[in-house]
């Protein structure tokens, strides 16, 4: 059977049991700042922001007047930029917000030294230059040089545009003004609620009170199923069980193919599916477009303890490909007795469960896994009736009256990522030649 794979994520998640069907997360409390993507539609060549994605933006958060949200959207302007056109130029006015609505751009500040330094890489979804917007400063300017890596398509919002809406819009100017006046709750640069504490003090001063705060309405996985009914007639369970057992065999065969559904659940489940549930700031872009050795330490210094990469075959391929260009060999790992390739120490283990888009470009997952160390973990339901394996049963049917057996083959899973910096993805990641 060609559909079984190694199915490295299933072997290396930790599963817990969970009571009740439900495993609930609690965590810190953290104050939304408004740091997402926004989102585009496209008709033809024609490209616009949905209107209620602009409540992304830090300024606009919470804001609840879908009309003038409307009515700003309509106000932006498209622009096509060529690979090396520069959008912004530190120095330069800045009086507009751009929108990143397709390809990739580099953010370019100035080094210690004065020398030009790649910050980060924006991409689809992005946005830059929100501040200008509601700056009191009378002559504002770009405080870094943004230039196209790719072809990409912007969407601007002037000032002047913005300030048109602001004067018409009582709404707009009552949140902006409510914005203004009230105080920014204490937190970490996480912006999770802040822990108060003193230190390096002297004598008998004063000390804080102070409390964890966490999530009012933490988040509840719930197992999810996969289910199939394995049906055999009773001639092939009583005639040809031998020299090999045909009801163990379509059982063995039945469970591997559920197996691979599930490891594929747990990778692309618009609900709890790995590539789903990263956290915004842990998603990062290719500098250049295949995987280097250079994405794989970005993605590894954005979290403590890393434990495995998973990517695709044709993905590992590429990089090899990168560390050959380079003269860099990579490491192998040993792990449940087979040899892998690592970087950095870290496993990189395959997962043909990681689509591929039309275009080439796929995804690359690093995680820390377990319970102790805050991480990812699967999650199952172990002690079923009829149980087979750990969390999956196969429950006898009955015999209908064409004398077919039927079993029901169940089992229960998902997973749950723990805080947000255990799982990060490289996007965007370019597999061709």
């Amino acid at each position: 059977m060609q559909n079984i794979s190694s199915r490295w994520l299933l072997r290396m998640l930790p599963w817990i049991h969970t009571s009740g069907g439900t495993y609930r997360v609690n965590r810190r409390l953290s104050y939304a700042i408004g740091d997402g993507r926004l989102s585009f539609t496209s008709q033809g060549t024609d490209i616009r922001v949905i209107p209620p994605e602009l409540r992304e933006l830090p300024l606009l958060r919470h804001f609840d007047d879908d009309s003038t949200l409307e009515a700003l959207a309509n106000r932006f302007t498209q622009t096509h930029h060529d690979t090396g056109d520069t959008i912004t130029q530190t120095g330069q006015p800045a009086d507009r917000l751009i929108l990143i609505a397709h390809g990739k751009v580099n953010k370019i500040g100035t080094g210690p030294y004065g020398d030009n330094t790649i910050l980060t890489v924006l991409a689809d979804g992005d946005y830059y230059g929100d501040h200008t917007l509601t700056t009191t400063t009378p002559t504002p300017t770009w405080d870094h040089t943004i230039q196209a890596v790719t072809p990409t398509t912007t969407l601007t919002l002037t000032r002047q545009a913005f300030n048109e809406l602001l004067a018409q819009s009582q709404t707009l100017r009552t949140h902006l003004q409510t914005q203004q006046e009230t105080p920014k709750p204490p937190q970490n640069k996480h912006g999770e609620a802040l822990i108060e504490i003193t230190s390096g003090h002297h004598g008998e001063p004063h000390l804080p009170g102070t409390f964890v705060d966490y999530e009012t309405t933490p988040r509840e996985y719930e197992l999810s199923v996969a289910q199939t009914i394995l049906r055999i007639h009773t001639r092939v369970a009583d005639l040809y069980n031998q020299p090999m057992n045909q009801t163990h065999q379509q059982l063995r065969l039945t469970i591997e193919a559920l197996r691979e559904r599930q490891e594929h659940e747990l990778i692309n489940n618009p609900e709890f599916g790995l590539l789903n549930n990263a956290d915004l700031k842990q998603r990062i872009h290719t500098r250049t477009g295949p995987p280097t050795p250079d994405d794989l330490d970005d993605l590894l210094c954005r979290r403590r303890r890393s434990h495995l990469f998973l990517a695709h075959p044709l993905t590992i391929a590429a990089f090899g490909r990168e560390c050959s260009r380079r003269g860099i060999y990579p490491q192998t790992s040993e792990l449940h007795g087979q040899t892998v390739a690592s970087w950095r120490g870290v496993p990189l283990l395959p997962c043909d469960k990681i689509p591929i888009s039309d275009a080439g470009t796929t995804s690359v997952l690093v995680m820390r896994t377990g319970q102790e160390d805050e991480g990812v973990i699967g999650l199952h339901y172990t002690g079923l009736p009829d149980e087979y394996e750990p969390g999956l049963s196969v429950r006898f049917m009955g015999v209908n009256e064409q004398a077919v057996i039927s079993y029901l083959v169940s089992t229960y899973y998902s997973a749950a990522v723990l805080v947000p910096d255990a799982l990060g993805i490289l996007e965007n990641v370019e597999i061709g030649h």
